[in-house]
């Protein structure tokens, strides 16, 4: 197959390095924007029929019109959740998506980090020490293997943290609609009243939209942790901040946020922060909260450059063959 075209939308600097050293491998010529697709920008796809677009910003109904009406005919999001993109104006539409798997190990890893350092009070012992305040915290860390966690959602990287945790000697529980990792596997209720820690790897979907609200967290263990490196959406944050606040749980650790938009992959030191939650949130010395990086290692980097590439080359191929 001859050399094809594809479109890279939100392109950051080291995405574009490791497009330009991929792409002649495997016979592509990209062109690299590094501003989010939108309707301002769709002609930039210069005859193209496959884009490739990033998580940080939403393709709405209108957006998928314009892209229709210049020629797109496929779209690979270079992550693994499509909650950003109107999958059903797509599918209306006539625009084929596809997403990426990259290496499970960069959020495996990452969410176990968020569980020691919640479990062990990291955040105000490292503000404390910051300001020369050496003493001990007043409130004794917990082990791992003491706990029983529950993974709530165990595709790949739900898989890849259970894999960790066994390591630690934890028990692990588990919930999910498929149930082949080495877990324990409960009902949802029977998780909820019996994890110490709460870990979520699930995908947003209408389903799972606050997955974590009032009503389950009433049923979890008093001082339980909740870790959270899927999606915001997944908990709501008005009753995860309530329960909180009253001491129903002993901490939370947020790679992810509702209403991470906007905010999240932007420099907020000069602006004012209209996210109460998060500004209540952040005042709690045991919440943390991160800014939607767990996946931001070099290997996930590569993983998912090449395969947003190889995406559009199954597409393209799937037209010749008919």
């Amino acid at each position: 197959m001859k050399n094809i075209g594809i479109t890279v939308y939100g392109c950051d600097h080291d995405e574009a390095e490791a497009l330009l050293e991929i792409s002649p491998n495997l016979c592509v010529i990209p062109t690299i924007i590094n501003a989010p697709v939108s309707e301002l920008n769709i002609a930039s796809a210069c005859g193209n029929r496959c884009i490739s677009v990033g998580h940080k910003s939403e393709i709405s109904e209108r957006v998928l019109h314009s892209l229709k009406d210049n020629g797109i005919e496929y779209i690979s999001t270079r992550s693994m959740g499509y909650d950003h993109i109107d999958m059903q104006a797509a599918l209306k539409i006539g625009i084929a998506v596809g997403n990426v798997e990259y290496s499970p190990n960069s959020v495996a890893d990452y969410t176990v980090m968020l569980m020691l350092m919640a479990v062990r009070n990291a955040k105000a012992i490292i503000s404390s020490a910051s300001k020369y305040d050496f003493r001990l915290n007043s409130v004794r860390g917990k082990e791992l293997s003491d706990m029983t966690i529950g993974v709530i959602g165990t595709g790949h990287i739900g898989k890849a943290v259970i894999k960790r945790l066994k390591g630690f000697g934890c028990r692990v529980l588990a919930y999910s609609n498929n149930s082949d990792a080495a877990a324990e596997y409960v009902t949802f209720n029977e998780l909820l009243k019996k994890s110490d820690i709460i870990t979520l790897h699930l995908p947003l979907t209408a389903d799972t939209r606050h997955i974590i609200g009032c009503g389950q967290i009433k049923k979890m263990k008093q001082g339980a942790f909740i870790i959270n490196t899927g999606r915001g959406a997944l908990i709501n944050t008005g009753s995860l901040t309530k329960a909180l606040e009253n001491k129903k749980l002993g901490g939370a650790a947020l790679d992810v946020l509702e209403g991470e938009e906007g905010l999240f992959y932007f420099d907020c030191t000069q602006k004012p922060i209209d996210n109460m939650f998060l500004l209540q949130l952040q005042r709690m010395p045991n919440v943390i909260i991160t800014p939607h990086t767990a996946y931001h290692t070099e290997r996930a980097l590569y993983d998912t450059i090449k395969k947003t590439i190889i995406n559009c080359i199954d597409f393209e191929r799937s037209l010749l063959h008919g």
